[in-house]
């Protein structure tokens, strides 16, 4: 179950929404209506934190090749000119 609340009231009830995190649920903090941070269980965290992360490498690996040169042999390309 998600819920969702301003930041004014978060930092006044700061202690709720953490029980209510301890019982599995998701926070939204929000601010003026936009959501600007979610609090969840750290188990739900560390899962979510290291398949992106590894998503997010793999994108930066395919853009960073370039013909199928390595950022290695470019670098040293560029120092002999």
């Amino acid at each position: 179950m998600a819920m969702q609340v301003g930041a004014f009231e978060a930092k006044t009830h700061l202690s709720r929404l953490l029980a209510a995190v301890e019982r599995g649920e998701r926070v939204t903090i929000t601010r003026r209506g936009r959501p600007v941070a979610v609090l969840v269980p750290p188990e739900e965290a560390r899962d979510e934190g290291f398949g992106e992360t590894m998503a997010q490498l793999a994108a930066l690996r395919e853009r960073t090749r370039a013909g199928g040169e390595s950022i290695r042999m470019l670098r040293e390309e560029g120092r002999k000119w």
